[in-house]
């Protein structure tokens, strides 16, 4: 307590003032962060989940298409076997595309099962072996279902996690305005703390003479 008295109101308000300024600097700074952050979220939800939500809409498509020609009664094998691998080659076109993304460890085991029972479609196709064509398919099928959750459960944690940084800058954007307040605050009192300076005028002493 004896240190404090030895400042001045002013010193004291100064250090005050400095103490604030770094607050505000260090608040923008994590504001500055958490917008980035958020922007990489936003760009991730479109990148790597809006994006491959359209890949899976190709390959169901793609895959019912095989399912329909392999069930097909009025064209021949060889009709249903060149259709069917031109498609196949689409969908590995498209595999080069999604593999191009950001993919979690859980993702990309099921897109490996996924490719995996592409082949399997491939090489009964070739065999002209129909109903082995359309069991791989709907195993194929069943597994980008797992694929499309997993798109949803991602999207949604990057839309709370921008979510959570958005209100956390508003949190911080209140505090500044509020610091903002106390600096002006204290840059007021030292404008007007100046004390002003009294002059005393000493009376001259009449002269004896």
């Amino acid at each position: 307590m004896k240190d404090l008295k030895k400042y001045s109101n002013k010193t004291k308000a100064a250090f005050v003032l400095l103490v604030i300024m770094f607050i505000i600097l260090l608040s923008n700074f994590n504001t500055l962060q958490n917008s980035k952050k958020t922007n990489e979220d936003i760009n991730t939800i479109y990148k790597d989940r809006l994006v491959v939500a359209r890949y899976i809409f190709q390959y169901a498509n793609t895959l019912y298409f095989i399912k329909i020609n392999a069930a097909e009664k009025n064209i021949t094998d060889f009709q249903k076997r060149e259709e069917i691998l031109a498609v196949i080659k689409k969908i590995q076109n498209i595999d080069k595309l999604y593999l191009e993304t950001v993919l979690t460890p859980k993702e990309k085991t099921y897109f490996m099962t996924f490719v995996s029972s592409c082949s399997a479609i491939n090489s009964a196709t070739q065999n002209q072996n129909w109903n082995q064509v359309r069991y791989n398919s709907n195993q194929a099928l069943q597994t980008l279902e797992q694929l499309s959750k997993i798109q949803s459960t991602e999207g949604r944690s990057k839309l709370t996690h921008s979510t959570a940084l958005h209100n956390d800058n508003n949190s911080m954007g209140q505090l500044q305005i509020a610091l903002l307040v106390i600096l002006g605050g204290i840059t007021l009192y030292l404008l007007l703390s100046k004390k002003n300076k009294i002059n005393i005028k000493i009376p001259e002493s009449h002269s004896l003479n």
